[in-house]
């Protein structure tokens, strides 16, 4: 289980990005967070595994609590956090084994890392991953030779190889065109299932996080201010996390317009 408690980041003196959110996530269920550019989604992410410092507050996955971490505790702390990022974040001229592999840096010693020296089972169970997902017979194919459904699919593995207790995703198909990104939702959907693994997701595609998610949570200027099932997304609620943003752009995930991107 996931539980944040009275979280709040600030950049320098200005306004909080996050202010005082609390948000729990258990079981394996798939929760989506919506909301305008500037609403502190991805923030909010980068909070849970520490890529940025909160400011205060809580943040305890599983009885570890995630704030008080530093050093080695931090390192192995992460292990249990897999992250699926936007820009895919692989490394070009590896092969997808090798990419898949970094999912494994946490567990092997530099010098097998170096050496690409991997324990036998972490390749097999890699293998087995890259079966489910579809892109095993790219094994050996270079990661900058793959479309980017299937380095998308590279970067769900690479997480996948953690062997994590939650997954967190940042936008996982905004590069992505439509019938890919639908693809991409629907494997991130069955894994949670299979895997009975709580996945937490960033994204603008309304319509994509009523098809394939449980639960939406809507943040508006760093607050939570929906927390529901899909069909619970009326169209008051999508009002008041959207004010000001035409209702295409909300389905389609497009930039908010330039009056409520300056404010936010």
């Amino acid at each position: 289980m996931l539980q944040i408690t009275d979280l709040v980041k600030r950049y320098g003196a200005g306004e909080p990005v996050l202010k005082n959110l609390d948000l729990k996530i258990e079981g394996e269920s798939i929760v989506s967070i919506i909301g305008s550019s500037g609403a502190g989604k991805s923030t909010l992410l980068r909070c849970i595994n520490k890529l940025v410092e909160p400011t205060s507050g809580s943040i305890v996955l599983n009885g570890t609590e995630l704030t008080a971490l530093k050093g080695h505790a931090l390192r192995e702390a992460r292990r249990k956090i897999g992250m699926v990022f936007q820009g895919f974040n692989l490394v070009d001229r590896l092969t997808v084994m090798e990419n898949v592999q970094s999912g494994r840096l946490g567990y092997i010693s530099s010098w097998a890392a170096i050496m690409r020296r991997y324990p036998k089972d972490d390749i097999r169970h890699a293998y087995e991953l890259m079966e489910r997902v579809g892109i095993a017979h790219y094994a050996n194919k270079r990661a900058d030779e793959l479309s980017g459904g299937e380095r998308q699919r590279v970067g769900v593995v690479r997480a996948l190889m953690q062997r994590p207790e939650i997954l967190l995703a940042d936008e996982p198909t905004a590069s992505l065109d439509p019938k890919t990104s639908e693809q991409i939702m629907q494997l991130l959907r069955d894994l949670s299932k299979e895997l009975k693994l709580p996945v937490l997701i960033n994204i603008h595609n309304v319509a994509e996080a009523r098809e394939y998610t449980d639960r939406i949570v809507g943040m508006r200027y760093g607050r939570i201010i929906f927390d529901g099932l899909p069909g619970e997304l009326v169209p008051e609620a999508m009002e008041e996390i959207y004010a000001g943003v035409p209702s295409q752009d909300r389905q389609q995930g497009t930039a908010p317009s330039a009056a409520l991107k300056a404010a936010t």
